[in-house]
């Protein structure tokens, strides 16, 4: 790209030694940011100063908060200046709060004759010597920013971004360079694979040179983006937006019509997409390689990356996690009265998957058959033993050889964690599972889940939700099937003196409620002596759910699930009369997973979300609410690691709180990614938190 005709050398010159002299020259200064020049010294470069503009955003001498940086790298040929046309869009991004305060820093790239690809060049030619122009700006700029300005010195706090051969540099270092930047907005990079054409201007500054040679291929490659990805840690994610125009350059040789920016663009997105350490966006807007492209491509790029710019790091999960190297997933948590927390999980660890009952610090106890066991709850119980509930595919409790199928089973374990007594049941032939396990009032239990088969009645078709009743001593009271024409899940129970309740999902109609259309959640209510009372749906006409229940202190039912993306959680009294609803939107997918209740009426819900609530870790991450006696939100916090943290690979949330007193919430989950202070044993743990 040209150097602008109202730019020279010699003016640059000047702006630079204006810089070394008088230190920052304001160069504009209109309603909303500032531009001014400055200059940075470089160890890398032997003491040249790195000439860049800064953006200040207005307010900014007025303040004393910290502010994410945006470094913004120009094209081959121009010069600091061609940034300084997104000042508008900046002034107006931030005074509508569509992206916090930003301060933007425009470095010049004049080495190489401007053709450097910011990268460290080994090219030793006398026409264009290489220069370390990437650890320059990496290293020596990054510090110097860092010490003169408000920032916050964390990859989460800075976005690199350029055009052309500037989002060829931007792609680099946010690959090459995790450490530094959390995000990046690559439009129309110059970036070609595995070689750039005969004809690309990469091959003729020395970038990508060594020695005498001009243009070495093996240097280009390691340079190059698909070397990086190989080596990308997911712990350290990255947040990308690629944009390009439809009406790029079209090389006229059949041969190399790959190479084409706007072909070569969507090459690079469909890599990204698929590290595990990236999360990737790809526009396509009307325009060529300019500024008509490139001026709305930067505002929809920050629209996009800039509300995740943070100067506070995340919350992380903490260490250590459980479970083992194999597949795990969360099964339950447990709080006894004297906040001894007991957890429930299933790991593949010998194969096929075994329920592993464990008091952290104390006693550990597998529940298993040669074939699968899968828990969903843990609750305490007052001698301090739990019961454990969840599903088999075999002879757990030596009563039932020969079972091929799911089968429901609930367990006692004493305090020292030796089985009490192991419970077994199921329709022979048919899929029978428990997902809600509660504490019945005088120590037997409650259990919801679904069947495909016939338990209490002819089956209405497909699964029917299932609840039934245990006593103290293991055996099955009664057992109650609910269901219509469709797809019947019960996913939580919860018992209170008036009664008990269940919650879950359903396809069509359930007897007593009407459909809104897609999947609905549902409540209904029983007696002790499994007689139903009343059932409502909640929902609209697409994917709703709800996940879990409890009863509050002051009486009201509260299930939290989900509907049309955002976290739902409704109350209703004892008689089926709906008090109110909470929903927590952000722009992605939000999802209410447990409930427990806390002192005066209040709520604790967890989830998870992957918008932003707080500081977003990456990927799915926990969310927590406290909602009061009347549904309204006290607090909100968001924490996790930088992969999925609360939710399955199958979209379902995988994730148990129980109330431990004083307020405080413990929560269990299944993450993949790793804790803070320590390491992930593998393909899924189990964290366990406690949240105030």
């Amino acid at each position: 790209m040209p150097v602008p005709r109202w730019i020279t050398a010699g003016a640059l010159a000047v702006v630079t030694a204006l810089s070394l002299t008088a230190g920052p020259a304001q160069t504009e200064a209109r309603t909303g940011g500032t531009i001014t020049t400055a200059s940075a010294p470089s160890k890398a470069l032997g003491g040249e100063d790195i000439a860049y503009n800064v953006y200040l955003p207005a307010g900014y001498d007025r303040s004393k908060d910290r502010h994410p940086v945006l470094y913004l790298l120009h094209g081959r040929g121009d010069s600091m200046q061609a940034w300084t046309r997104v000042k508008t869009t900046l002034d107006d991004m931030i005074r509508t709060k569509r992206i916090p305060p930003v301060i933007a820093v425009m470095p010049d790239a004049p080495w190489s004759e401007r053709g450097n690809w910011y990268v460290d060049s080994r090219y030793t030619g006398d026409d264009l010597p290489g220069r370390p122009v990437e650890t320059a700006l990496t290293r020596d700029l990054v510090a110097h920013v860092d010490a003169t300005y408000r920032t916050a010195p964390i990859r989460q706090a800075r976005l690199v971004g350029g055009y052309s051969m500037g989002g060829a540099g931007a792609l680099r270092y946010a690959l090459a360079h995790q450490d530094l930047f959390g995000a990046a907005a690559v439009l129309s990079p110059a970036v070609y694979t595995p070689l750039p054409p005969s004809d690309s201007s990469a091959r003729d500054y020395g970038a990508f040179g060594e020695g005498e040679e001009k243009f070495a291929d093996a240097v280009y490659k390691k340079l190059n983006y698909p070397a990086l990805l190989e080596d990308l840690d997911p712990d350290l994610p990255v947040r990308m937006f690629v944009a390009v125009g439809d009406d790029e350059y079209a090389n006229p040789d059949p041969a190399d019509a790959r190479h084409d920016l706007d072909f070569e663009s969507a090459a690079l997105y469909n890599a990204a997409r698929r590290s595990p350490a990236i999360s990737a966006q790809l526009r396509i807007l009307d325009g060529g390689h300019d500024w008509d492209v490139w001026t709305p491509a930067f505002e929809q790029a920050m629209a996009d990356l800039g509300p995740g710019l943070s100067v506070t790091p995340p919350t992380g999960l903490p260490a250590p996690l459980h479970g083992t190297s194999a597949v795990d997933w969360a099964g339950g948590v447990a709080a006894a009265a004297d906040g001894t927390l007991t957890i429930g999980y299933a790991t593949a660890e010998n194969g096929d998957l075994d329920a592993v009952v464990t008091r952290p610090g104390g006693w550990t106890r597998r529940i298993a058959t040669p074939a699968d066991e899968r828990l969903y709850g843990v609750v305490p119980l007052p001698d301090g033993g739990v019961l454990a509930a969840g599903y088999t595919k075999g002879d757990l409790d030596g009563k039932h050889a020969g079972n091929g199928t799911d089968d429901a089973f609930v367990v006692r374990l004493g305090p020292d964690g030796e089985v009490r007594w192991t419970t077994q049941f199921g329709a022979p032939g048919a899929a029978d599972r428990v997902y809600g396990l509660a504490a019945a009032p005088d120590g037997g239990a409650y259990v919801a889940g679904y069947t495909k088969g016939a338990l209490d009645g002819a089956n209405a078709g497909d699964k029917d939700a299932i609840a039934a009743r245990l006593s103290p001593d293991g055996e099955v009271t009664w057992i109650r099937q609910y269901g219509g024409p469709g797809e019947d899940k019960a996913t939580g129970v919860a018992a209170a003196a008036t009664g008990v309740y269940l919650t879950g999902s359903t396809t069509a109609a359930l007897p007593g409620t009407t459909a809104r259309g897609g999947t609905d959640g549902w409540l209904a209510a029983y007696t002790a002596d499994g007689a139903r009372t009343w059932a409502a749906t909640e929902g609209g006409t697409g994917g709703d759910r709800l996940n879990a229940v409890t009863v509050t202190t002051t009486g009201l039912v509260v299930a939290t699930g989900a509907t049309s993306g955002d976290a739902l959680t409704v109350a209703y009294t004892d008689r089926g009369k709906r008090r109110w609803e909470h929903r927590l939107a952000t722009a992605a997918a939000d999802e209410g997973a447990a409930v427990a209740a806390l002192p005066g009426g209040e709520i604790a819900v967890a989830g998870y979300t992957r918008g932003k609530v707080a500081v977003p870790a990456g990927g799915a991450d926990v969310l927590t609410l406290r909602l009061d006696a009347k549904g309204v939100q006290r607090a909100a916090a968001q924490q996790g690691t930088a992969r999925d943290d609360g939710v399955d690979p199958f979209a379902e949330p995988n994730l148990y709180a129980a109330a431990i007193g004083q307020g405080k919430v413990a929560i269990a989950g299944l993450t993949y990614g790793t804790p803070e202070g320590g390491r992930a044993l593998g393909n899924g743990d189990v964290f366990l938190a406690t949240v105030p």
